[in-house]
């Protein structure tokens, strides 16, 4: 049962937990690490791509050593880890709040929902009305999934697969390559501002990491809505979304709500369709919700699978 221990873990915190303060968050420590990097250099993208590569590592061999050294005083105690890492390392019940908060202060007030989308996205909304920011709430949401959930728990699954396949130790690498990814999306989304030169090597990486798990987001989130041909409706606005991934779990979520998705001067999904209501975006956000409990459910029956490969060799 051990390598389905992290994932029971992972999960039971997220649903009792949520996410522990920003003072004792393992993420925002690595932020610490990252600021710096953000002014000016002399050679910004030399200096973009050494953080690129040697920060992310440094965070997941130190989560390596740390689980394979409490696994050899305690397997089990060693599987908990891996999952608190896991847990740590990934986020969705805070992101179904700020999103449902969005929503549902549009219709009693308008600037707190201003407000909370731009601590739910970093986006300027002072401009925006109801139906945009319902928009916008579900957007964050369908884009989230795939970089707070299904980005870390793939990544523990295949590598833990992986891992198992070639002799490795399971839970170390799995928790490592969970860490690495979370580390990734942390530098790009600090970083990654394409004008800025010393963050465009943490954009392309994450472009390149999160490459599989928004495909894999979306095919969740059709399921969530009961709408696999949602997918297919979707490859038509794809090309409008400057995002080679975010598209994806987005437009899904547009198609399976039948609403108009858009960020203004930058996308447009389902544009024949009007602007979401706040029930739509309710909605948007419960299937978001839905789909992250799917997530956990697979990946469970993953690391099960795993534990018979494990056995095997």
């Amino acid at each position: 049962m051990r390598p389905v221990v992290p994932i029971l873990v992972a999960g039971a915190l997220e649903a009792v937990v949520g996410e522990p303060p920003s003072r004792c968050h393992p993420v925002a420590w690595f932020g610490r690490l990252v600021g710096p990097l953000d002014r000016e250099w002399s050679r910004p993208f030399l200096v973009g791509a050494v953080g690129a590569l040697v920060l992310p590592v440094a965070a997941a061999a130190v989560v390596a050593a740390t689980v394979a050294v409490v696994g050899t005083l305690s397997p089990f105690a060693g599987a908990g880890l891996a999952g608190l890492v896991l847990f740590l390392s990934s986020s969705l019940r805070r992101l179904l709040t700020a999103a449902t908060s969005v929503a549902d202060d549009s219709e009693t007030d308008i600037e707190a929902a201003r407000d909370g989308l731009l601590a739910l996205a970093g986006r300027d909304a002072s401009d925006l009305s109801a139906g945009q920011l319902h928009s916008a709430a579900v957007e964050s949401a369908a884009e989230n999934l795939a970089d707070g959930l299904v980005a870390p728990l793939s990544a523990f699954v295949l590598a833990a697969a992986l891992a198992a396949v070639v002799g490795a130790p399971t839970l170390p690498v799995a928790a490592a390559t969970a860490a690495w990814v979370k580390a990734v999306n942390t530098l790009d989304s600090m970083l990654g501002y394409r004008r800025k030169r010393v963050g465009t090597p943490a954009a392309v990486l994450d472009d390149a990491v999160m490459w599989l798990p928004a495909r894999l987001s979306a095919v969740v989130l059709a399921a969530a809505f009961g709408d696999l041909r949602s997918l297919a409706r979707t490859r038509a606005w794809l090309d409008g979304v400057p995002s080679p991934n975010s598209g994806w779990p987005m437009g899904v979520a547009a198609a399976g709500l039948d609403v108009r998705l858009e960020k203004p001067g930058v996308y447009v999904l389902n544009p024949g369709a009007a602007l979401p209501d706040v029930a739509a975006a309710r909605r948007g956000v419960r299937a978001v919700g839905v789909a992250g409990v799917l997530c956990y459910a697979l990946a469970g029956l993953a690391m099960a699978a795993v534990r018979v490969v494990m056995a095997w060799f």
